[in-house]
This record gives structure tokens, sequence and C-alpha cells, in this order.
């Protein structure tokens, strides 16, 4: 599955069309269905499995319906040709006619893709799938899906698809607002979780959402770069956390944990870089990007750039509060564990930790 994975997701990361890049899009469903249900006897993983593979075919769906109607208006799949033809596609009188009302053609296609990118990138309405995951997920899989990979393919794929999404002010505008209600209720969540590897599901939830709205303001360059950024800090988020709870007997539950700084030093120093990075601390990558964005949103000067920024401004907030939190709870809080794990408790081999 890994290879499978890794395949499907080169694939849509070169691909020069829509069809190759639907199949690479796909594939990686798949991929994702079949690492979720790792654990096969579990029979949770086997339902969050299953989730995903159905809030995917949503999203899915939608992408579809979007490469038919790019078909339809440009009649061919080519982004070099679509791109080359949008701006004659994108007068009024180009439209779609359903239930005998006229939508413009170029943001009906926008939307409907932007509905592929909800599906794979866990907005809000379809992010469900991303935390029940964790039921399934090995570890190093949580890092490799969730902080690098699938789950970035979404924002990716709209960026690919910049030209085309810039003749549709509306389609942005959409994208803005979804972009940023989903920043700041993925961030609220996150505050409330004891799941060691949940609180980081939704961080990452939070931070696609930051990288859609720098979409939705066009600035594209920013959502990719913080993309990048989040994929090295988030993968050493994870691959920490998964330290941890192979340290503790595989126990999620942070309530359950406390007073590990000391028992694992290596594992403490990783997650309190990679909890910095996340919450934007200065001269940390984080702070490069998620304070571009944020700046960017504040200088369009447009109500959907102004709600951006205040409610990622407050999601900022709430990010800190969970990372420390989770810092706190299972490295720096009293202990809560049982003996026998806190004896057994050690830091992984180093040839490990330099992997």
């Amino acid at each position: 599955a890994f290879i499978l994975f890794t395949f499907f997701m080169l694939m849509s990361v070169t691909g020069d069309n829509f069809i190759q890049l639907f199949l690479g899009w796909e594939g990686v469903g798949l991929a994702s269905y079949l690492l979720i249900n790792f654990w096969f006897t579990r029979l949770q993983a086997n339902k969050a499995a299953i989730k995903a593979m159905l809030v995917n075919r949503v999203g899915d769906f939608g992408l579809a319906l979007g490469i038919m109607g790019c078909f339809t208006i440009f009649q061919t799949v080519d982004f070099s040709t679509i791109f080359a033809r949008a701006s004659a596609f994108s007068e009024p009188h180009h439209y779609f006619l359903f239930c005998n009302m006229r939508f413009h053609a170029i943001t009906v296609i926008c939307i409907l893709l932007f509905i592929g990118a909800v599906g794979k990138s866990a907005q809000i309405g379809l992010h469900t799938r991303l935390p029940d995951a964790m039921e399934g997920f090995p570890t190093p899989v949580s890092a490799l899906i969730h902080a690098a990979t699938m789950v970035t393919a979404g924002v990716f794929m709209i960026a690919r698809c910049s030209p085309l999404f810039e003749y549709s002010p509306t389609a942005l505008i959409v994208i803005t607002f979804v972009g940023a209600m989903t920043s700041f209720f993925a961030a609220t969540t996150g505050i409330l979780q004891n799941d060691l590897k949940r609180v980081i599901a939704y961080s990452t939830c939070s931070q696609l959402g930051y990288m859609i709205f720098a979409c939705g303001i066009s600035n594209y360059s920013v959502s990719v770069f913080h993309l990048m950024n989040h994929a090295f800090f988030k993968a050493l988020l994870f691959l920490s956390a998964g330290s941890v709870i192979h340290a503790m007997s595989d126990e999620q539950d942070m309530r359950k944990m406390g007073g590990l700084a000391s028992l694992l030093p290596f594992t403490y120093a990783m997650m309190l870089i990679g909890s910095l990075s996340l919450i934007g601390f200065p001269f940390c990558t984080g702070f490069y990007s998620k304070d571009v964005i944020l700046e960017l949103a504040y200088t369009k000067y447009t109500i959907s750039g102004n709600f951006a920024f205040w409610l990622g401004s407050v999601s900022v907030f709430f990010t800190s509060y969970y990372s420390f939190r989770l810092l706190f709870l299972t490295f720096l809080a009293s202990t809560n564990s049982f003996k026998r794990d806190i004896l057994r408790c050690h830091d992984a081999p180093i040839l490990r930790q330099s992997l």
C-alpha cells in the first residue's frame, strides 16, 4: 500500500491533464482506505476506513463533475490548453443551463473542482474522516498521509488550476470563507481532544484551512509555501507522538501520561520544536508562512479577506493553547501512568530517531 500510495501521488502531481490527475487522486484514496484498515481486526479501524472512502466519494463526485464541465466547455482536459483558453470563456454569455437557470460556466467548474478539494483536504463539512482515521493508521503512516501528501492534494489541485480560478471571483470568495471557517472550527475542536494523535489530526485540519484560504485570496505561492513547511513540522509531531505511544505501551490518552520529559528527552525536544513551528514561534518555519498568510488576508481590504484574517488570527491563539496543552499533559505534568509503563518507558534507539 505504501508503494501504491507513492506511485499514485506522483502520478497526480506530475500529470499534465485532468484525467491523469483524477486517476492519481482516486488511487491515493484507495491507498488511504487500505492503510487505515491496516489493523483489520479492529472494528473501529474498519469503520474509519469505510467512512474515509465514503466521504472521499462525495468530494470525488464533485471533482468528476468539474472535469466533465471542463471538457464540455473547452473540449479538452489538457491543463495548458484550458488555461490558455480560460479568458475567452470568462464572459457571462458562457453558461450552463440547469433547471431553466443560467450559471456562469467557469464559476460552476471552479466550485465543483473545489468540492473535490474539500473532500480530499478535509475542509468543514467533509472533515470527519480525518480525526477518525487516527484509529486505523499506524503512526508513521499518519506522518506520511496527514503531513505531506494525501490531505494536501486538494490544496495542490487548487494551486495547479489557479489560472482557471482567477476568472471566478465568486469561487475564490467561497474558497476563502470555507478555508477560514475550517481553520477556526478545527482549532476550537482540537482544544477539547484528549487523544494524542487526534489533537495533531485536528491541527492538520486547521492548517489546511489556512492553505485553502490563502488560495482564496489569490496567494497560491504562499499557500504552497505553508504546505511545504507544514509537511515537515507535522511529520515531526506525528513521529514524536508515535515514539511516545510506543514508549507508553500503546496508550494514546494524554490524561494517562505526564512526567515524560525526563524519560524521553529526545522525543520531548523534537515535539517542542515541532509545536513551536506549528504555533508560528518567531524564526521557526511556521512563523514565516502563517504570518505572511494573515498579513496578505488583512491587506486584501475585502469582506472575505477580513473574515479570513480575524478567524485565522483567533485560530492562532487556539493553536498555541492545544499545542502547549499537549506538551504539558504529556511531558510536564505530574505522572498519571501505571508504574509498569513508567519503568519500561525509554526513548527510541538512536538509529531509529535519526531515520
